[in-house]
């Protein structure tokens, strides 16, 4: 199977007939041997990083979730060609107040990015640049895998990110994005193969993306789509 991220490209044998979303209860247990990845979910307060969490380690939409004050901690088990993954997901606070004494706990010995905003926040998305300088300021490295996720899409009315500011975004970064919504029950499978993704090129130490942008073109792409957003009348 392959999944297509917003981008256009293909991530090709993220299942396998072989593979689950969840163990079987018929494996020996002491027998198979488990590897374990640590994703950090960021982002601005109120994008829905618990909910995204919470939807994929719970299989629900958590209703009604209060603030996170420092981390909250979900994991989940997977099966990957036979092989046994735990995804430990760390969904960190988005205030400063709660997250001062907790950064550089929560960003050592990171294996993923995941960087989140509110398609319906525009300031959540122009915060996006700020919380990737923070993972480089507190030595994650640029081999770590990070994705850019916009969230509540089910709120077209409401959306104040066009995709191709978001796209254009993730270009210059070389990152790859996608968009959902935690909200929706039938964009949970969506959520599923995001993760998932995730997990496979993690276990198969493949880069997310084979084409890297240069510093200069990215940015010409970025003013670009800038200059051709701010002309649109539609």
């Amino acid at each position: 199977m392959a999944i297509i991220n917003n981008h256009g490209e293909e991530f090709h044998t993220v299942f396998s007939p072989n593979d689950s979303l969840e163990l079987s209860c018929n494996h020996d247990y002491e027998q198979v041997q488990t590897r374990i990845f640590k994703i950090i979910v960021i982002g601005d307060s109120n994008v829905g990083k618990t909910c995204l969490t919470y939807r994929f380690c719970g299989s629900t939409f958590l209703k009604n979730p209060e603030a996170t004050i420092g981390v909250d901690f979900r994991e989940r088990t997977l099966e990957l060609d036979g092989e046994r993954i735990k995804l430990q997901i760390w969904d960190t606070a988005g205030q400063e107040r709660f997250r001062k004494s907790m950064v550089e706990h929560y960003y050592r010995s990171v294996h993923a990015v995941i960087f989140v905003y509110d398609v319906t926040s525009l300031s959540s998305f122009e915060s996006i640049p700020d919380w990737i300088e923070e993972c480089s300021r507190h030595s994650v490295g640029p081999l770590v895998p990070r994705i850019i996720v916009g969230n509540k899409c089910d709120l077209r009315d409401c959306q104040e990110v066009p995709m191709s500011f978001a796209q254009c975004l993730a270009d210059r970064y070389n990152f790859p994005l996608f968009e959902t919504s935690a909200k929706d029950p039938a964009e949970k499978e969506h959520i599923d193969a995001i993760f998932l993704t995730l997990a496979y090129r993690l276990k198969s130490h493949k880069p997310l993306r084979l084409k890297q942008l240069n510093e200069s073109s990215a940015q010409h792409m970025w003013d670009q789509r800038k200059q051709e957003a701010a002309t649109c009348q539609c």
